[in-house]
């Protein structure tokens, strides 16, 4: 059976354009879907991809109908013919029914893997000249940028010996061990005796070790 699929990308644009060409090469059933080709997810088409069954053929306006990028073209289109689905599109020369479609959606296919090795090795040299400049990959060592000034404020307070670890960890709203991160992130020495003043009927010292 011939299976129609219709998009558009806003509700501004129709279908009907698509739905009656599909329609007139003798698509039993159109799908169809407003949503960008950039989308993460087209859910239509996800239902279509579920339902079709072997000795299917999707049929559609143009390629471009599929997805937005060569890459997913490619995966969709992959993915049609492991279920034995054919794919034809009434604007472009792929019909992977006949040698002559499944030689031009080949080459697409090959173009896709050259563009990701092409990505790879871009990849890989940038890498290659930031660890030739000292640096490395993956995540910067330290505090995220919005939590230097939380570090900052907490060794002012720990500093000044005014208010206890424990204190200065509610005042600002984190946990002691995280206090003590941000002190160990500044330099600050830990772990030794300090006089803190404090309300009468508490200890005037307080041993700072993470606990």
């Amino acid at each position: 059976m011939n299976v129609g699929y219709a998009r558009v990308s806003t509700r501004d644009q129709t279908v009907a354009l698509q739905v009656d060409a599909l329609k007139a090469v003798g698509c039993g059933k159109v799908y169809t879907e407003v949503i960008s080709g950039a989308a993460a997810e087209q859910p239509i088409l996800a239902k279509l991809l579920d339902e079709v069954r072997p000795g299917d053929i999707v049929v559609v306006w143009k390629l471009d109908r599929l997805g937005c990028s060569l890459k997913h073209l490619v995966e969709t289109v992959n993915l049609l013919l492991q279920q034995d689905v054919g794919i034809k599109s009434l604007n472009d020369p792929i019909d992977t029914t006949t040698p002559q479609g499944r030689l031009v959606f080949n080459l697409f296919a090959s173009l896709a893997e050259f563009e990701r090795d092409v990505i790879r090795e871009r990849t890989q040299a940038g890498l290659s000249a930031a660890r030739a400049r000292g640096r490395t990959g993956g995540r910067p060592k330290g505090l995220p940028q919005q939590a230097q000034s939380t570090a900052c404020a907490a060794e002012t307070l720990y500093r000044e010996g005014k208010l206890s670890a424990q204190q200065i960890a509610e005042h600002l709203h984190f946990s002691k061990s995280t206090l003590y991160a941000y002190l160990h992130h500044r330099g600050v020495p830990i772990g030794v005796s300090r006089v803190v003043s404090i309300e009468p009927g508490l200890s005037s010292a307080e041993k700072d070790h993470p606990r």
